[in-house]
């Protein structure tokens, strides 16, 4: 239905109608414009507001609403039923005169009712206010209220609260920032009334330093939210314990006691703070403690931290140091082994420094010292049993109880093997059985031994053993010095290089025997005290020398072969399997400075023995002897084929690029010995 005003219509309508008719066409309306004057268009607004508020709240109000409204509803009811009556009677109406136009509708008096029943329906509001508002609905994302305006506020429902109980009809206060906005609408806020209401309360706290209680509603990046009087405020996480906090979630919906250390009331910003309230509490429980503390006390204390060199204890506002050797007399490898996070344990004050305020806590003495009447519990001689614990280079610890450890040196081992190293015999954890050797109580050490537990094999290997008994072993080592010959398992023998050869000088024991081969030997003597088996390889056929006597007695002459060349003369290899020594003046060249520079490997002179030594079991000879009674041109054959070279620059480069240092040549004994 068109709702028709008495008073409005179209000026084009008027200006182009026929006026003598003083009618228009029913079929044909046009707009219509109002055509009042400024007192006339200000009733019109207040008539068509007025309209409009009672039509949409109608709904909503109550019989028992006041007088006002119920005149606002009266008038408009009236008002509403005049365009209806006006529709029916235009529905049978040609044309309307242009004189009934001007017809006024209101008197003055009727005027300044209405206008002043408008101003009635509106409350006198400023900007910046808390103001009592209705709440006219409520939406999945707003709150519309009513706070007795020309207009409702909105509301975003996420200021509200969580969980959402509000309901149409509630009363609320709601803070109005603007009268109206870009749409013409009120700006309501929730959250910054609530922030004012209780502004005051939150500035009085912060300047005294007052407590307040709390509720940890959510977590967010960096912290926790707080419902404080109503209100969000921040909870940094670095402001929730004294130490980190490893999970968040478990503090949601917790009240606590808390401090607010930072305010901005144009950004509406609250941080309070929980470390603030422990720190306080924990120096007041500091110079309490510090006060009673004594050296000697055994106080009750939790774990507060684990490390690799001890534990830290709370005490109740002070931290001590359990430091790992206090905290058992046994051997542990970390302190978790015995403790955890957060556990109540009794701790003795070991010392303690009030400069410094540093606490030293012992745990290990609360019980009795292990190592008192030791030597009655463990006496020389007595055989135990043990809890390998830890293994090192030169031996192996053995629990013998808690707090009580005795060392197996590596030596202790066996009686024939050489053990290099702990691991080969026993592994950490073996139980193993030992017999004590020696207790030193005042160092707290106890010396053990494994191989005692059986019977030494070198008190009776002489007997198993005797001189001159040939045996059969394995060639296990080779030295410069000689070879050790593994006569059964841990029983070793070394055959001396002196012992390899009657006749020749063995410079090193690979000419006669390689590692791993089976030889046959003689048991030269055994020496117990020493635990040492001297061996001989050569006493395996007889002395020759006795028979080489009357063979190279002084005099005698023979062919020698030339095997080494040395500076100061050639050892020559004699029948029979005999060496002996010509030394450098005596190969019968007075031209010569070196022997290598005239004689070779292999080459075979002439010979006379010149001197022969049985104990010393050396042969000297002579070329120059061996031609003294020789016709001359047996000697000049001789030294022709034994010509001196010519020195030449390379020869003389070569032999100072090819000629060992001194350093370099090993210890030549007297040539008179190399027979």
């Amino acid at each position: 239905m068109v709702d028709f005003n008495e008073r409005q219509f179209d000026a084009d309508a008027q200006s182009g109608g026929d006026a003598s008719q003083g009618m228009l066409s029913t079929s044909q309306p046009s707009l219509r414009k109002a055509k009042v004057t400024q007192n006339k268009e200000k009733l019109s607004k207040a008539e068509v507001k007025a309209k409009s508020l009672v039509t949409e709240r109608a709904s909503t109000i109550s019989t028992a609403e006041t007088s006002r409204r119920r005149r606002v509803s009266e008038r408009a009811a009236e008002r509403s039923r005049v365009p209806v009556a006006m529709a029916d009677h235009v529905s049978t109406v040609d044309a309307i005169k242009l004189t009934d136009l001007d017809v006024e509708e209101y008197s003055e008096q009727e005027f300044d009712e209405l206008l002043k029943m408008y101003d009635e329906t509106l409350s006198d509001l400023k900007e910046g206010e808390i103001v009592r508002g209705t709440v006219m609905g409520v939406t999945r994302d707003d709150i519309i209220v009513d706070v007795g305006f020309k207009s409702e506020g909105i509301i975003p429902i996420v200021e509200f609260p969580e969980p959402i109980t509000i309901k149409v009809g509630d009363k609320i206060d709601v803070y109005l920032e603007s009268v109206e906005d870009q749409n013409g609408q009120l700006v309501l806020s929730k959250q910054k009334a609530d922030f004012l209401r209780v502004w005051d309360n939150i500035r009085e706290s912060h300047e005294s330093g007052a407590l307040v209680a709390g509720k940890l509603v959510r977590r967010i990046k960096g912290g926790i939210v707080v419902d404080l009087f109503g209100v969000e405020a921040f909870l940094p996480g670095s402001q929730i314990a004294l130490r980190q906090v490893p999970n968040f979630d478990e503090l949601i919906g917790k009240m606590m006691d808390l401090k607010i250390i930072k305010l901005n009331k144009n950004r509406r910003n609250i941080v309070v703070s929980r470390r603030v309230v422990l720190e306080d509490e924990r120096d007041k429980m500091r110079s309490q403690l510090l006060k009673e503390i004594e050296i000697g006390q055994v106080r009750e204390g939790t774990v507060k931290n684990i490390t690799d060199f001890g534990v830290f204890i709370d005490l109740g506002g002070v931290d001590g140091l359990l430091h790992i050797t206090d905290m058992s007399w046994g051997r542990i490898s970390h302190p978790s082994e015995m403790v955890s996070l957060g556990d109540k344990i009794n701790v003795k004050i070991l010392d303690f420094a009030k400069e410094t305020g540093r606490i030293s806590l012992g745990l290990k003495q609360l019980t009795p010292y292990p190592w008192e009447n030791i030597q009655e519990k463990y006496p020389v001689g007595k055989k135990i049993a043990g809890k390998v614990v830890s293994l090192t280079d030169y031996g192996a610890f053995i629990e013998l109880e808690k707090g009580i450890e005795g060392l197996i040196h590596i030596s202790e081992m066996s009686w024939t093997q050489h053990v290099k190293h702990p691991s080969k015999v026993m592994q950490s954890g073996d139980t193993v059985e030992a017999v004590v050797l020696s207790v030193d109580k005042e160092n707290e050490k106890i010396s053990l031994g494994i191989k005692q537990m059986e019977p030494d094999p070198w008190q009776t290997l002489d007997e198993k053993y005797p001189a001159g008994v040939r045996v059969k072993g394995r060639v296990r080592n080779l030295t410069t010095f000689g070879a050790f010959i593994e006569l059964e398992e841990g029983i070793d023998g070394l055959v001396h290089i002196s012992d390899m050869s009657w006749t020749k000088r063995i410079q090193h024991p690979s000419e006669v025997m390689k590692k791993g081969d089976q030889v046959d030997v003689v048991v030269l003597r055994v020496d117990k005290e020493n635990r040492r088996i001297s061996l001989g390889f050569k006493q395996l056929s007889e002395d020759p020398w006795p028979q080489l006597s009357r063979n190279y007695a002084v005099g005698a002459e023979a062919l020698g072969t030339i095997i080494r060349i040395l500076d100061r003369g050639v050892i020559v290899d004699l029948p029979g399997g005999v060496e002996g020594f010509v030394p450098s003046n005596q190969l019968g060249k007075s031209d010569m400075d070196k022997p290598a520079d005239s004689f070779q490997i292999n080459d075979e002179i002439p010979l006379q023995v010149f001197e022969f030594d049985q104990p010393g079991r050396k042969i000297v000879l002579s070329v120059d002897a061996y031609y003294r009674h020789r016709e001359r041109a047996e000697l000049d054959e001789y030294l022709a084929k034994h010509q001196t070279r010519a020195l030449t620059i390379g020869d003389a480069v070569g032999d100072e690029l090819s000629t060992p240092s001194a350093s370099d040549e090993p210890p030549v004994q007297d040539e008179t010995e190399q027979a």
